[in-house]
């Protein structure tokens, strides 16, 4: 089963008997009811919260610059292996990845913190500002480790 597929099945399971709870939503006695508040220190919180990821993505993303130093192409400690030429293939494809994670991660953040400011805007002019999220971030492709004619 490829990894695509075992993902969907997951989530198809996950899904069959649950109920969404927002944490907004007041709770009644016999379970929970409609009525729902949007307070701007819980979307700021939230965007907050996106913002430490970026700024932990940063420092990993420090870190795995600073270990692959004298490891690039020229530097004479890679030349010539392909064990070094997949290496720094790797760390390229990575170094790519946790760039658009954190490209991510900024663009959320000021939606989120917008979401907060503008809470009185209906849901449709909420959702359709975060749909916006889909269309300039699509899913990221699996990268590292194609074969490349190796």
């Amino acid at each position: 089963m490829s990894w695509d597929d075992e993902w969907a099945e997951m989530v198809r399971n996950a899904s069959h008997g649950t109920s969404m709870r927002l944490a907004g939503a007041e709770k009644d006695g016999s379970g929970w009811s409609g009525g729902l508040r949007s307070e701007r220190a819980a979307w700021t919180k939230a965007g907050g919260g996106v913002g430490e990821l970026r700024g932990d993505i940063k420092k990993a993303l420090g870190t795995l610059e600073k270990a692959q130093g004298g490891l690039g192409p020229g530097s004479g400690t890679v030349d010539g292996l392909q064990s070094g030429a997949a290496q720094l293939e790797v760390y390229r494809s990575w170094k790519r990845y946790m760039e658009d994670v954190s490209g991510r991660c900024g663009t959320l953040r000021a939606q989120l913190e917008k979401a907060g400011d503008d809470h009185d805007m209906n849901d449709a002019d909420v959702k359709k500002s975060f749909d916006c999220l889909d269309s300039q971030y699509k899913d990221i492709p699996a990268v590292g480790g194609q074969g490349r004619g190796r």
